[in-house]
């Protein structure tokens, strides 16, 4: 009901009644007609009756309404449905700007923010330092793990991780399993990598959370990082991948000297920015 108040008939392209009106907002005969369905039922939806519902219904009613995406997934909640996925508001598209101080913020241990198909979308100088992350490789992370030659040769347990970094891309793949940008990477990934292609073949699935890390970084030798993936909720579309220094280790020590004027002298590979 609220949300068909703060909806004006002239926003829903009706006449706005003139006098006649008692509310700003639209009627549930006015709000029935538009969806397509039965004014009985529409307030029996608005009752919260036991009462079927299809997606398709509620979606009508939700363009109606003008929902946001939030609110319509909220809506299929209330109904008892699997909601569709979140979409990013247009208010919220700009965020980036704030999510590259964040990673920057956590300097001096790497950082990077992917989206949904694990395209890089920005890194921090730690994990040009450390991953090797920079311009001139495949900027997306699940190519990247297998056919960057530099961040293979650091990494002392890729083989173990490569079993669950396929597995983590699989479950990110559940969530659009529609998407041709996700089918896009893999047949990529399987071009490129006959470990890949033969680790896809296993159908192993596991979610994106915290993974151990050891690696041989050239200047500073072995560094020991826990990788935890973020979400940020008003940005479905984007993943945030911090590296905690493992504990009772001087990994992060090192971190420290790598990312000092003296560290950025000493090291014989270029930053990348």
């Amino acid at each position: 009901m609220s949300r068909r108040a703060r909806v004006t008939p002239a926003q829903a392209g009706l006449p706005d009644g003139g006098a006649r009106r008692r509310t700003p907002g639209l009627r549930r005969e006015e709000v029935a007609v538009l969806a397509g369905v039965g004014v009985s039922w529409y307030q029996w939806l608005e009752q919260g009756r036991d009462i079927t519902v299809s997606p398709q219904v509620l979606d009508s009613v939700g363009r109606v309404l003008k929902l946001s995406s939030a609110e319509r997934r909220h809506l299929y909640v209330l109904a008892g449905l699997n909601p569709p996925a979140l979409q990013v508001a247009p208010a919220d598209r700009n965020m980036c700007d704030g999510l590259q101080r964040l990673i920057d913020a956590w300097m001096p241990f790497p950082a990077h923010i992917m989206d949904a198909y694990w395209n890089t979308v920005m890194y921090n100088d730690a994990a040009a330092m450390v991953l090797g992350m920079r311009p001139e490789i495949v900027q997306n992370c699940l190519i990247a793990f297998f056919t960057d030659p530099l961040y293979r040769s650091r990494s002392k347990r890729w083989e173990e991780i490569a079993c669950t970094v396929v597995a983590q891309f699989r479950a990110a793949c559940s969530e659009g399993p529609e998407d041709e940008g996700f089918m896009a990477v893999v047949e990529e990934a399987k071009e490129l990598s006959p470990e890949f292609a033969a680790l896809w073949e296993q159908q192993d699935v596991q979610p994106g959370g915290q993974m151990r890390k050891e690696l041989e970084h050239p200047v500073v030798g072995t560094l020991f990082f826990e990788s935890t993936q973020l979400r940020v909720p008003a940005r479905p579309d984007l993943s945030i991948v911090l590296h905690t220094p493992w504990p009772a280790t001087d990994t992060a020590a090192k971190l420290e000297w790598l990312a000092s004027a003296e560290g950025r002298r000493g090291t014989l590979y270029p930053i990348a920015g």
